[in-house]
């Protein structure tokens, strides 16, 4: 305490202190939270542009290639082609549309 019975300096600095530490605590509690709403967001986003991409698995052995949905859980991560490349590949004689995902349904639609 001060001699007039105010607060001292030493208390001030203490409360400023506290309250620093607690605005801390709220802004990384809430960078948490952004960076969890990041992460939801970019695997959305993620799995609507799987839905309307299309991926090709590669024949095995004497099989042939298979055209699939992008979001088709039957691949591996592959990476994706655009329609146009997925219409082309359907056309191709050795490559056959899976019969899970029917990726040629969206093809033929539109």
């Amino acid at each position: 305490m001060s001699e007039s019975g105010g607060i001292s300096d030493l208390d001030k600095n203490r409360a400023l202190a506290d309250w620093l530490e607690w605005q801390l605590r709220r802004t990384r509690n809430r960078i948490r939270e952004l960076e969890v709403e990041e992460r939801q967001e970019r695997r959305a986003h993620e799995r609507a542009q799987a839905g309307h991409s299309w991926k090709i698995q590669p024949k095995r052995s004497r099989g042939t290639a298979t055209l699939h949905r992008g979001d088709c859980s039957l691949t591996p991560q592959l990476g994706f082609i655009n329609r146009e490349e997925a219409i082309i590949a359907l056309n191709e004689p050795d490559i056959e549309a899976c019969r899970i995902c029917h990726p040629e349904t969206d093809l033929r639609a539109a």
